[in-house]
């Protein structure tokens, strides 16, 4: 099993001058810390408006500058927003090859859609047509990265002209394809276009069994036509993330954190209303948290059996039931609420000596494993896609340059008035 590490570049109220610029240096040394540890992912999400639960508006700039500071890591939009409201597909498809090269070839490309109102009616995105328009979107962007020219194209939600799109990904026909999924059918979903699923629910060992077993199931049946040019047949999982040799200690660090994630996430996507600028969603988490019981012991509130926090003997248990799943990933959540900077590196620093390099010796052969099995699959899958026709070469247009059509339409208007005038 792989493990990735996930930025929502969380910033709760009230806002000191500096704290952003603060938040985003010490995001990238984690990231450096990660890469140095062998952690296999780093994800960044893209969100617009969401105050507090995500300042990360711009992830192609990030994960740019995370490039330059690793070497292995894998570096995930988890994930780009791929409808024209937000980024034109061909800007997206140019974001991703340069990140591709720039990373030397190291680029996931996780792809969505939204269900936030402060974001889709921010970039006044239809709600009633979003999936159709997302689906549109991302077979045309993998097009553009895959073809030379792309045809162009006209469709329902978007049209663009014939145009090569320079430059190419370094991973062809493009970067592996990714999109998010916090419902069971979207993973579905996932299955059936040949991608990997992100999966941004928090699920029980026992339902994530249920919910692998579905999407490979998919994905070696008929159902499974690729909407890229390759098959990402895999499955990541999100999960709490907190570690010290102390439980109360990883619980104290790690847990307030991640409970803000849920109650932001939550009151954004669900039961909230929000005044831009002015709502608390701090203050908001702070006063419903202490509204609960907070007699509770630590290990009521949160077995280490059952979450990402805890002593090491705690992830290892946790993580085991997700291996014994297959699931291909898990990607930790532990930069939260006010966690800090320290206790998330310090954390990273444990998990990668005493618990990761147990499931590391086990990966390749797993991996080795998995491939050979759905080979046939995806070759069967990839043999089902109807692919964009080609254009022959007599076939691409010819585009005069601007220059050279107001010359033309200058020296046409000329001749017009030189005639001689008739009888």
């Amino acid at each position: 099993m792989k493990f990735g590490i996930f930025y929502e570049h969380q910033l709760p109220r009230p806002w000191t001058d500096g704290a952003e610029q603060r938040l985003f240096n010490e995001a990238l040394e984690q990231v450096e810390v990660a890469d140095r540890l062998g952690i296999d992912f780093a994800w960044e999400v893209e969100h617009h408006f969401l105050e507090e639960y995500s300042h990360s508006s711009a992830p192609e700039v990030f994960l740019a500058a995370c490039s330059q500071r690793t070497k292995n890591i894998r570096l995930g939009h988890g994930i780009r927003q791929v409808i024209p409201g937000y980024n034109h597909p061909a800007r997206t498809a140019e974001v991703i090859a340069t990140l591709d090269l720039v990373s030397n070839g190291r680029v996931e490309f996780g792809t969505g859609e939204s269900s936030a109102e402060l974001e889709l009616g921010g970039f006044q995105v239809p709600v009633d047509r979003k999936r159709r328009i997302y689906l549109e979107s991302t077979e045309q962007i993998c097009n553009m990265l895959a073809m030379d020219p792309y045809p162009g194209y006209k469709g329902q939600y978007f049209e663009m002209p014939c145009r090569n799109l320079v430059p190419k990904p370094v991973q062809r026909p493009h970067p592996p394809l990714w999109v998010a999924c916090s419902q069971r059918e979207t993973i579905r979903m996932a299955a059936r276009l040949g991608i990997g699923a992100l999966t941004f629910a928090f699920v029980d060992p026992s339902e994530a069994t249920e919910w692998v077993e579905e999407y490979y199931s998919i994905i070696k049946s008929d159902q499974c036509v690729p909407i890229g040019h390759a098959v990402n047949a895999n499955i990541c999982m999100v999960s709490s993330f907190s570690c010290h040799r102390d439980r109360e200690t990883a619980v104290q660090r790690g847990l307030d954190g991640f409970e803000f994630f849920g109650f932001a996430l939550g009151s954004l996507y669900a039961f909230g209303e929000h005044k831009p600028g002015r709502t608390n969603l701090w203050e908001q988490f702070r006063a419903t948290k202490d509204a609960r019981l907070e007699e509770l012991e630590i290990t009521q509130r949160l077995s280490g059996s059952r979450g990402g926090i805890g002593t090491p003997d705690d992830l290892r248990e946790h993580l085991l039931k997700f291996e014994a799943c297959n699931v291909d990933q898990v990607t930790f959540i532990q930069q939260a609420g006010r966690n800090k900077h320290e206790h998330i590196c310090e954390s990273l620093e444990v998990f990668a000596a005493e618990v990761m390099p147990e499931f590391k010796e086990r990966e390749a052969q797993r991996e080795r494993e998995k491939a050979e099995e759905l080979a046939p699959y995806i070759e069967a899958a990839l043999a089902r896609k109807v692919p964009m026709r080609e254009l022959r070469d007599d076939e691409i247009p010819i585009f005069k340059s601007l220059g050279r059509q107001v010359s033309e339409v200058s020296e046409h208007e000329a001749s017009i008035y030189e005639r001689p005038a008739a009888g």
